[in-house]
């Protein structure tokens, strides 16, 4: 007989993917018809529950059935229907950026509140990917001290027990469980299941587990026919004592038994690598309307302080949109493609609110600056053909930026002026309009945090003549290299054969070669997996190499100078122009490429001329450190490969900054950023193509995106890499103006922090738009930090002391005489 101290809490449940092999429509009427079976079984039954997670869906039935709606809502207050998960969806929980995760808890949490009266406790993903190391922080500070999942399995990742401490680099931590066997049950009798748990899991007295149970993926939730078995079993003597329940009611009962969990500081990976690169279109929209988003939301709340101008209520609406498309199956890659049209059309929705945003925000403040006509520095008297222009920086530091803008065409005595009368050096590159009338200028904005600079772009007097750039530090060109005071950098030249586009990459501050070999190589893989790349854990069968045809000279001035280089592989064409630019660091690489391959994969790779390398890839809000093994990885917006330099003994390194990709590996010396692959689309395993059928296939056609080179003394710390990845992924904002008077100078800054290795993330409105301001912060370099912030246009300055790796969130209320308050993620103290 089985020990009656033992419990199993049945968890009834519908996992409900809202899109995976359909599209949204079909997941919105399954889930209208899952939670109203939920409904009838309660009445059927007056002990069972249900356990259902994603606000959004409950937004849907909110929306399109209040009836039902009000039903949901009776069942919660009676206790029967608990709400897990606090987020928006169950999203992706790799390659969404660290606030997306803050805003699935704030807008889920926020919703749960207001409509039932209740929030949850127990964070809820039972079938993403794997999930990134700075979850547990993440989670806590949204009201979440629990966490359910389930992949990665035991198979993929080895954990030392069902239950345990989940524990992120700041400390934080939630008590974990990991799901046995799957979150849903397929047939209708549930005593085998049932008893392989208890032979399985339940080995001492006292213990207790959870059993998931109900259809799912596409709805459907608990069967009559698996109520009646639970009955049927709940009558029985060889089973432990057996409740219906949700997740809270058996974290609450095991946090009794005052069991020693163990402890686990790390990611929990790895479950389908493939997904960490497939559908570049839904990751670069993804990446483009978070941080179009974030920079609206610095932009409209300095305008709203400083011009008063009313703060966009639609940016909610935007959020909702980039949260709903980081569903898991949808940011991974794996839907079918129709599914991808929605994605499209939605984050083009969001990108459209968060452009409007933010062009109204900037231009009411550059309305208020004050760019009055006049002489100076013998420039055209009264302002005639003078051209202001303004430069806008979204980050709270110091930036310095090459902008380019648009003007009418230039005689070519031009000169570019600060606000201090001083030139500026600049040069002509090719305008977007192919006119006749319009010219493009490239300059180095120097910014101040946070804040803009007005340039003059003036013509001169004859006597003054064509400006001189004496000043300038030299940069020398040649048809295959690139020169700079810090780099020289050398591409191979076209020869018909198989090679990497850079030769070499001497760093003159560190005094060593970069790479130890052709560096930023082209490699075709083969990749017969499917669309998950179910169980692979490395992709390094070479197919072929794109092959050089082309390389030229198309830029060269006194501001940058680029190569582009073009390859070609069977009907493919990849184009990568490599920019230099005078006064910044870094080599700036520019990526079309034109794919038409199927079922390969494309890898750029960089062999970082350093020993005992170190690899670290940004996480969300974090970073981590994981073995040089040439498995594939997923990471955020940059990737560093240090160690010691065999030339000069001491440490450099390599970060790679990229503005739309998320999978890298690194084998040994050799960093490897992950372009694109090309599965079919809901490609599922075991199922295998057919011969003679048609299959639509990921990836195919251009796509462009930007990856920066950044060799480093030191470690990416050193670097400022976190900062330069932010503003590759954050670009200013360029406003060509007209003269108008105004009270703001020519120059200002509205916010800044310091050290460093503090970073400004947010600022915007309170939810509670009453109570203030929000700003929120993180600590970048894994040590505690002392931080001072300046918020200039608010008339606030304070300190406050960081763990390493914490984040922090403050409320800055209207009334100066109030003082700032920390306060957690979900902005409720």
């Amino acid at each position: 007989m089985t020990d009656k101290t033992n419990k199993i809490f049945l968890i009834g449940n519908a996992h409900i993917d809202p899109v995976w092999l359909w599209q949204w429509q079909d997941g919105f009427h399954e889930t209208h018809a899952t939670f109203r079976s939920a409904l009838d079984r309660m009445q059927e039954d007056q002990e069972f529950v249900f356990t259902a997670s994603q606000a959004a869906l409950y937004e849907w039935i909110e929306q399109s059935d209040p009836g039902m709606f009000a039903e949901i809502r009776q069942r919660v207050a009676e206790g029967r229907w608990k709400l897990a998960g606090g987020w928006w969806v169950e999203p992706d929980c790799n390659i969404p950026g660290g606030e997306s995760f803050v805003r699935q808890g704030l807008y889920g949490q926020r919703y749960f509140k207001e409509k039932f009266g209740v929030t949850c406790k127990v964070g809820y993903c039972v079938d993403s990917f794997g999930h990134n190391g700075m979850l547990p922080q993440i989670l806590k500070k949204s009201g979440m001290p629990y966490y359910v999942f389930m992949r990665p399995s035991p198979y993929e990742k080895e954990l030392p027990g069902r239950i345990f401490w989940w524990e992120a680099d700041d400390g934080s931590r939630v008590l974990a469980f990991r799901i046995a066997y799957s979150y849903a049950s397929w047939g209708g009798d549930l005593k085998d299941d049932v008893h392989t748990l208890v032979a399985g899991e339940l080995k001492a007295p006292g213990e207790a587990r959870m059993f998931f149970y109900g259809v799912g993926d596409h709805g459907g939730g608990p069967t009559r026919e698996n109520i009646a078995s639970i009955r049927q079993m709940q009558a029985e003597n060889d089973l432990p004592e057996l409740v219906f329940a949700g997740p809270e009611e058996f974290f609450t009962a095991i946090e009794k038994l005052a069991v020693d969990y163990p402890h686990v500081h790390d990611d929990l990976q790895h479950h389908s690598r493939g997904c960490y690169s497939a559908h570049s279109g839904a990751k670069r929209w993804n990446r483009l309307a978070e941080n179009r988003l974030l920079a609206a939301e610095k932009w409209a709340s300095v305008a709203g302080q400083v011009t008063g101008l009313a703060y966009p209520a639609d940016l909610g609406r935007a959020w909702k949109n980039v949260l709903f498309n980081q569903f898991h199956d949808n940011l991974a890659g794996t839907c079918l493609e129709e599914a991808y049209t929605d994605t499209r059309e939605q984050s083009g929705e969001a990108l459209a609110i968060a452009g409007r945003a933010l062009n109204q925000a900037v231009q009411a403040l550059a309305w208020k600056i004050n760019v009055a006509p006049h002489e100076e520095m013998g420039v055209a008297p009264e302002g005639m053909g003078v051209t202001p222009v303004v430069v806008f920086n979204p980050h709270p530091w110091k930036v310095k930026a090459n902008v380019e803008v648009e003007v009418r065409m230039l005689e070519g005595s031009e000169a570019l002026l600060d606000e201090n009368g001083q030139q500026i050096p600049m040069q002509r590159v090719q305008p977007r309009a192919t006119s006749g009338w319009i010219d493009r200028l490239s300059f180095m904005a120097e910014l101040p945090p946070l804040g803009y600079r007005l340039y003059r772009l003036a013509p001169l007097p004859p006597q003054t003549g064509k400006m001189e750039f004496a000043a300038l530090p030299a940069l020398r060109v040649s048809p295959h290299s690139l020169e700079n005071a810090r780099y020289r950098l050398e591409l191979n030249p076209a020869s018909g054969s198989a090679q990497g586009a850079v030769r070499s990459l001497w760093d003159k501050q560190a005094g060593c070669e970069m790479f130890n070999g052709e560096a930023a190589t082209a490699l075709v893989l083969d990749d017969p997996s499917d669309t998950w790349s179910h169980d692979v854990l490395a992709f390094n069968t070479a197919a072929g190499q794109f092959i050089t045809r082309q390389v030229e000279l198309v830029e060269a001035g006194p501001v940058k100078a680029t190569l582009r280089v073009t390859s070609k592989y069977n009907c493919s064409t990849l184009v990568q122009e490599f920019s230099l630019y005078s006064e910044m660091e870094g080599i700036a690489v520019r990526v079309r490429v034109d794919w038409r391959e199927q079922q390969k994969m494309l890898k750029l790779r960089f062999p970082v001329n350093v020993t005992q390398g170190q690899a670290t890839y940004e996480i969300p809000y974090g970073h981590i450190q994981r073995p040089a093994n040439g498995e594939e990885e997923p990471g955020q917006s940059w990737i560093d490969l240090s160690g010691v330099s065999p030339e000069t003994g001491q440490r450099v390194g390599v970060s790679l900054l990229n503005d739309g990709k998320y999978s890298y590996d690194v084998t040994g010396s050799i960093l490897g950023l992950t372009v694109l692959r090309s599965p079919i689309y809901a490609h599922h395993h075991p199922a295998m193509p057919e011969p003679g059928k048609r299959y639509a296939y990921i990836d195919q056609g251009e796509q462009v995106f930007h990856y920066t080179i950044l060799p480093h003394g030191g470690d990416w710390t050193e670097a400022g890499t976190v900062r330069r990845a932010a503003e590759l992924n954050q670009p200013p904002v360029t406003l060509a103006t007209t003269f108008h008077t105004g009270p703001l100078p020519p120059s200002a800054s509205f916010a800044a922090v310091e050290p460093e290795n503090v970073v400004i993330s947010v600022i915007k409105q309170a939810e509670d738009s009453h109570h203030g301001l929000i700003v929120r912060a993180y600590e970048t370099a894994g040590r505690a930090t002392a931080a001072r912030f300046h918020l200039t246009a608010w008339g606030r300055d304070f300190a406050a002391q960081f763990g390493a790796c914490e984040i922090k969130t403050f409320r800055i209320p209207q009334q100066a005489d109030k003082p700032v308050v920390e306060t957690n993620l979900i902005e409720w103290e």
